[in-house]
């Protein structure tokens, strides 16, 4: 019968340990204030519950009251364990008889518990609870059966009341424990699973708001993610290019290669760097640079494959411009060693016409000769200049009168053509602050490519005026063959020209000249119609 008793009040005291630890578990609430001491009332309470399932022999009531004591002391310090123990005393008194061997034993137990409880501060929880068990025993046995002698002769009864306080002490050091490990590894869940959250935006922070379009693949092809820059780089919505419609947006001639290199990736996981072009929406395409990793799985074979593509158009605008600037430097190497050359002959050829302007004074071409021999004397100055530049030395310059001389100049070659010149000035005078001969080269330059884009002759219209802006426009329109409209940026390259004999030369020497001048030169073009060349110089204010 007392063993039944004792499981009894071991079954009720489990139960009441760890239904608020269960509560507690799924109820997130703030800590309330002196929850320590509630903590001590509410082991009190269980010490109350327990006392009034004890047993009761001779006048002595049996039970493990002091078990909820010594964790509360343990887990909670002195002062919740002595609420705790109050409750147990008075409860105790108002049961049975007996009271002195009670209060004395109540008070030594109290004492000793909250001694250790200095002591062992350091110890862990498990350690305390065994010191301070051994320490009720010991008062225990001092107090009842060897002080007052209550069942002296009867040690087993002793022994198996102190088991059972031992398996109270126990079983709620156990679900304590429990509990806090459970705690603990919630809480280490939540903080890894917050962490991993975090991340996880951090991540779709920049894969949403990178200009790279970010790709996921699978072994069957599949796009699993498409970044948003795909929409905005590309103009399609992200569910269009969905089911492999964004390898439809591949280059014809791109396609093979980067399919190869996707299947050379899943079979020997190799990282890959690949440029391809894709279509925009408007029908345009963009170069990319498109770098392919492997991302492998359980049994270590590539399951997936991130493709990260950059926008590389504005690299290879760097990339053609640097190259014309090595062309370029190139080509101003060859006219300077060209120009060098000419210089020699030409010396002695204008020698020898002074010489016989001299003797021949009469004759009325000594004068244009000269006045020629001297623009071509300028022109490998102008070359020379390519391959070291000059500074340029600038007047003012009347571009009407220029642009007349240059035109009654090309008169006869536009004559032997049969072609016309049809030229309006309006709104002179149309000073700017240059240099003559060159600006007459740009002229010569413009309108002999104009002649020479007629070869059936016609009329070539050239008028000058002026903007809004205060600059000076010429206007130059011929009626030939024209330009494909493709072709137009590529105008002015070295060594590039439409004509079967032409350099390449002209259009970029026009430029440079222009350019040295803050002046500008545009082409409009349209095939079987004829060429409009517009060049704008400043006027002097």
């Amino acid at each position: 019968m007392v063993l039944l008793d004792y499981i009894i009040n071991l079954s009720i005291f489990s139960l009441l340990v760890s239904t608020p630890l269960v509560i507690g578990s799924f109820i997130n609430h703030k800590p309330i204030r002196n929850w320590r001491y509630w903590v001590g009332v509410y082991a009190g309470i269980v010490s109350v519950v327990l006392i009034k399932l004890s047993f009761q022999q001779q006048g002595y009531s049996y039970d493990i009251r002091y078990a909820p004591v010594i964790l509360t002391f343990v887990y909670f310090g002195p002062l919740p364990g002595i609420i705790t123990g109050i409750f147990a005393l008075v409860t105790r008194l108002l049961e049975s008889g007996q009271w002195t061997t009670a209060i004395v034993g109540w008070t030594a137990i109290i004492i000793t518990l909250s001694i250790f409880h200095v002591v062992t501060k350091r110890l862990s929880y498990v350690k305390r609870s065994v010191l301070f068990y051994a320490a009720y025993v010991a008062v225990y046995i001092i107090i009842v059966p060897v002080i007052f002698h209550v069942f002296s002769d009867k040690p087993l009864f002793h022994i198996q009341y102190l088991l059972f306080v031992m398996l109270g002490v126990i079983i709620g050091v156990l679900l304590i424990e429990s509990h806090e490990k459970l705690v603990r590894l919630n809480r280490g869940l939540s903080d890894m699973y917050r962490l991993v959250e975090a991340s996880e935006a951090k991540y779709r922070l920049i894969a949403e708001n990178t200009s790279d379009l970010i790709m996921l693949m699978n072994k069957e092809h599949a796009i699993s993610y498409l970044s948003p820059s795909h929409e905005l780089v590309l103009g399609y919505p992200c569910s269009e290019l969905e089911e492999h419609r964004c390898f439809m947006l591949l280059h014809p001639d791109d396609k093979p290669m980067f399919l190869d290199a996707i299947k050379g990736m899943f079979e020997y996981s190799e990282l890959q760097s690949v440029e391809i072009r894709l279509k925009h929406k408007d029908g345009h395409w963009i170069e990319f640079e498109s770098k392919c990793m492997p991302v492998k799985g359980e049994e270590d074979t590539v399951e997936n494959i991130v493709i990260i593509s950059r926008d590389i158009s504005e690299r290879k605008k760097s990339e053609e411009v640097l190259l014309q600037s090595e062309k370029l430097s190139i080509v101003g190497e060859l006219a300077a060693g060209v120009a060098h050359e000419i210089r020699n002959p030409l010396t002695t050829i204008k020698g020898f016409v002074q010489l016989y302007k001299a003797e021949n004074s009469s004759i009325v071409y000594n004068d244009l000769l000269l006045s020629e021999l001297e623009r071509i004397e300028s022109i490998t100055s102008e070359l020379l200049s390519l391959g070291k530049p000059q500074a340029v030395q600038l007047d003012q310059v009347n571009l009407g009168d220029l642009l007349v001389n240059t035109v009654e100049l090309l008169s006869p070659q536009a004559h032997m053509n049969n072609i016309k010149f049809d030229l309006k000035l309006e709104g002179g005078p149309f000073i700017i602050k240059g240099e003559k001969n060159q600006l007459k080269q740009v002229f010569l330059n413009v309108i002999k490519n104009g002649i020479e884009a007629m070869p059936i002759g016609g009329d070539i219209q050239i008028q000058m005026g002026k903007d809004g802006a205060n600059n000076c426009v010429i206007w130059i329109q011929d009626h030939g063959l024209g330009i494909p409209e493709e072709l137009l940026p590529r105008l002015g390259e070295p060594f590039y020209s439409l004509k079967e004999k032409g350099t390449g030369l002209g259009v970029m020497i026009c430029r440079k000249i222009l350019k040295q001048h803050n002046g500008s030169i545009t082409y409009k073009s349209k095939l079987n119609e004829g060429t409009k060349v517009e060049i704008k110089l400043p006027l002097v204010s």
